[in-house]
């Protein structure tokens, strides 16, 4: 069978989250069945280390995709005539974007619909393109799958979609994340956070993650709880970071705050690992790969009681209320001074991250292909 993917978002060195399930996931399956042909659809040049087999064909489809008109022309017209060019058997898309005028059956993974319940977010173009086409795109598509059971709920209650045509498919985490020893962790703070102790944040800096409410809890455990603790952020800045920005100016204890952009796997692992906690207080999430990540790495969890962040966390965090500075400074606290809360919960972690693997989530997207295939041969 011919397998067209859309892999537009498939960019080593730039993987959010939804790359990475991208790139988690097809690394796997194209090897894993060799029986079928790959043709990995990019708008722009590619990196040779996404071609992860031989039965992967690559094809740049330009122009690329930056904006909402260009993800209209793209799908709509470009899209189309290359899947009937190749006779594709059906089309993966692992974003949510599927052509509406193709007439091939195809796949698409939503991770979450964020943009139907915070639409101010977004800047107003892609606002209006993600709300009016992704209720058409999950409509159209011929399976759908999704990374959380919230999301599942979410998009079948939300686009009146049958609940036997969508699957839950759970992200996991690279198994690059692992604990480091006490002697590495000083080492690695004293690198990152001037030998202080610091809570970690890891995602896109966006009004969605709750930065600025993030920003004001510190600053109130910093006037509660005497130490040199700091706030370590890591990602990429995104959409509308200006009030984040005005709450940072105000901040009495604004040096304490460290922004260190986007970093390499292994340094991302360094410093998770070397973190007291993570403190990862989203307004929305779809899943929260970080979570899984900070699992993995033997820290504890301090998270929002929002969306699927209960689902996925489990037993293994304590919750806080997101819109509430003071909620989440309380949170911290504990975290620090409650005797044996950090032990239990990291323990609870170990045993709640048996069940995000990529390799699981590889096998059950498969799944969602096949049924695909094997209802449209």
């Amino acid at each position: 069978m011919k397998i067209a993917v859309n892999t537009r978002l498939l960019m080593p060195g730039k993987l959010d989250g939804i790359g990475w399930f991208t790139f988690e996931t097809l690394r796997r399956i194209v090897v894993d069945h060799p029986e079928h042909t790959f043709y990995f659809i990019f708008d722009r040049k590619y990196s040779d280390d996404v071609i992860f087999a031989d039965n992967v064909v690559p094809i740049v489809l330009s122009p690329p995709t930056r904006h909402p008109f260009i993800w209209y022309f793209w799908l709509e017209w470009r899209i189309p005539s290359l899947l009937k060019s190749i006779k594709a058997d059906m089309f993966l898309s692992t974003d949510g974007f599927i052509s509406l005028r193709s007439k091939i059956p195809s796949c698409a993974v939503i991770h979450d619909i964020n943009f139907v319940h915070r639409p101010k977010d977004l800047p107003f173009f892609s606002r209006v393109y993600y709300r009016y086409f992704y209720k058409r795109f999950a409509r159209k598509a011929t399976r759908l799958a999704t990374v959380s059971e919230y999301s599942r709920r979410d998009i079948i209650n939300t686009y009146d979609i049958d609940e036997d045509k969508i699957d839950l498919v759970y992200n996991g985490a690279s198994k690059t994340f692992h604990p480091v020893k006490k002697e590495r962790i000083e080492e690695i703070r004293e690198q990152h956070s001037s030998g202080a102790p610091y809570f970690v944040f890891v995602g896109s800096i966006h009004p969605r993650k709750n930065i600025r409410n993030l920003l004001k809890a510190f600053e109130l455990f910093k006037q509660d709880y005497k130490s040199s603790f700091k706030l370590v952020i890591v990602g990429k800045k995104f959409f509308l970071t200006k009030a984040m920005e005005e709450e940072l100016q105000k901040m009495t204890f604004c040096d304490d705050v460290i922004f260190t952009g986007r970093l390499s796997s292994k340094d991302l692992n360094d410093v998770m690992a070397a973190a007291c906690a993570l403190t990862f207080v989203p307004f929305f999430e779809g899943f929260g790969i970080p979570l899984v990540e900070a699992m993995n790495c033997e820290i504890p969890i301090l998270a929002s009681n929002v969306t699927s962040l209960p689902e996925i966390a489990g037993d293994a965090a304590i919750y806080t209320v997101p819109d509430s500075p003071g909620n989440i400074r309380d949170g911290m606290i504990r975290l620090m001074k409650e005797e044996g809360l950090r032990e239990d919960l990291i323990e609870k972690g170990r045993e709640r991250r048996k069940l995000y693997s990529w390799d699981n989530t590889a096998r059950e997207l498969w799944k969602t292909i096949e049924h695909v295939l094997e209802n449209n041969a």
